[in-house]
């Protein structure tokens, strides 16, 4: 009679198992003690009540919220000796390694959620960005401002250095050439396309692959996407996207811009923190994007709108620098009148725009007035808008209406000589984000003809 293979462990439990056994004998029944079991129990309720899963990203590992979190793991952390600590992060990571020809993983850290706010700390405390071997140990907090950049401000490191550690404020002077060479910098590939990033300073999403495929297979007549067989009349060859525009005014570390850039357009990016700036142009060069950043002088160093986008882009110019990608490091709410600048001067038809790109949670609807300012100076051809928002499950038809509702308004307000249509054509549910609410797409389809 053929024996069931037996079933394979998972690696993180394997790597405790062996993590364990390491331990002296005193110590393990000492812990015993205080949980009223005996040693094999005791070593039994650690593996049940360690993380089950994880992600890679290259050369990190990525553990999930609240990972040893769930007693008696914070009793017992807190009791070895850091050697012993560590000698469990390698472990771990050791059973985790590929056993292929890949380097092997050199990083370990406990995810937590980007926070829509960051606290302002007594210098005195720990900061959550300090490598304590310490999971869940955090400060006090004494105010909060809005978290803009979406720094990732309560990763917990474990294991290996992530560099120098974020800051707690929006408004800080940005990282030195420096601080980017000595941060840690993962990378994953998503249909085919490769994103990088610094774990400590920028987020990461695995749950957009489904909006970045969508926009890989938007102008495909045989897509089997549901919102592509919508609007098939309207999908542009391949040939005809070369030498047109996709902006996206939310750029991050690059999640839509290269779906854009793999279809053959020129992308114009604006993108706030410098971080995902540098994620950004990393991941653009792993794609073999050509890409340029512009960093324009603040305000405060004699205002910032000298930088003339015509000549950035080369257009109108021979000699002019042809980047695939150009990233603008400052506030998007400069996008609209930069376009419009640059269209005046060399003419509307040197600068179509068939994409306009708001991704932005929960609601990037502070920019969408901006979006509809882009079209309205260009010429010609049709374009489509795509805004995030986060929508009760129950209100997605609701809030569809109301979108269709102000575009409908801004066209009366603009009067003759505008689009003839904005019309929202579709509603993409990305994933969820939280309990009855989704992640959406609102597609809003610009024309200037009949339709």
């Amino acid at each position: 009679m053929t024996r069931p293979p037996k079933k394979k462990q998972n690696p993180i439990h394997a790597s405790i198992s062996s993590w364990l056994d390491t331990l002296p004998l005193p110590f393990l029944e000492s812990l015993a003690n205080q949980l009223n079991a005996d040693a094999a129990n005791a070593k039994q309720l650690l593996v049940d009540r360690a993380p089950k899963r994880w992600v890679v990203y290259e050369p990190m590992v990525l553990l999930p919220s609240g990972s040893f979190t769930a007693a008696p793991w914070p009793a017992l952390l807190k009791s070895v000796a850091p050697p012993q600590k560590e000698a469990l992060w390698t472990a771990i990571l050791h059973h985790l390694s590929p056993s292929n020809s890949k380097p092997p993983l050199t990083h370990l850290a406990i995810n937590e959620g980007i926070p829509l706010h960051l606290s302002h700390r007594n210098n005195s405390a720990t900061t959550p960005s300090q490598s304590t071997g310490e999971p869940g140990r955090q400060q006090q907090p004494s105010e909060e401002e809005e978290n803009l950049l979406r720094a990732p401000a309560a990763l917990h490191p474990l294991h290996g250095s992530f560099g120098p550690a974020p800051s707690t404020s929006t408004s800080s002077s940005r990282p030195t050439q420096a601080d980017f060479r000595s941060a840690l910098w993962v990378s994953t590939t998503q249909n085919g396309i490769v994103q990088t990033w610094a774990p400590r300073h920028t987020m990461f999403s695995r749950g957009n692959i489904k909006e970045k495929a969508r926009l890989l297979s938007f102008h495909s007549p045989s897509s089997s996407s549901s919102s592509n067989s919508r609007h098939t009349a309207r999908v542009r060859k391949k040939e005809t996207l070369r030498g047109r525009w996709a902006v996206d005014l939310y750029a991050g570390i690059g999640y839509f811009a290269f779906s854009y850039a793999r279809l053959g357009m020129q992308v114009l990016c604006w993108e706030l923190n410098a971080w995902s700036v540098e994620g950004l142009r990393r991941g653009a060069e792993a794609n073999g994007f050509s890409v340029r950043v512009v960093t324009p002088p603040s305000a405060g160093e004699g205002g910032g709108n000298e930088v003339d986008l015509a000549e950035v882009l080369g257009l109108g110019n021979e000699e002019g620098d042809r980047s695939q990608i150009v990233v603008f490091l400052e506030d998007n709410r400069r996008a609209a009148g930069r376009v419009r600048e640059a269209r005046e001067r060399i003419g509307a038809e040197q600068l179509e725009v068939v994409h306009v790109n708001c991704g932005f949670l929960p609601s990037s609807e502070g920019v969408w007035r901006d979006a509809w300012e882009i079209v309205q100076t260009g010429s010609g051809g049709d374009v489509w808008l795509h805004l995030h928002e986060n929508v009760g499950v129950g209100d997605i038809e609701g809030r569809k209406e109301q979108v269709q509702a102000l575009f409908d308004r801004w066209k009366r307000e603009r009067g003759d000589g505008g689009p003839k249509e904005a019309k929202v054509e579709h509603v993409e549910l990305v994933k969820t984000y939280a309990p009855g609410v989704w992640h959406c797409v609102f597609d809003v389809f610009i024309t200037r003809d009949s339709v």
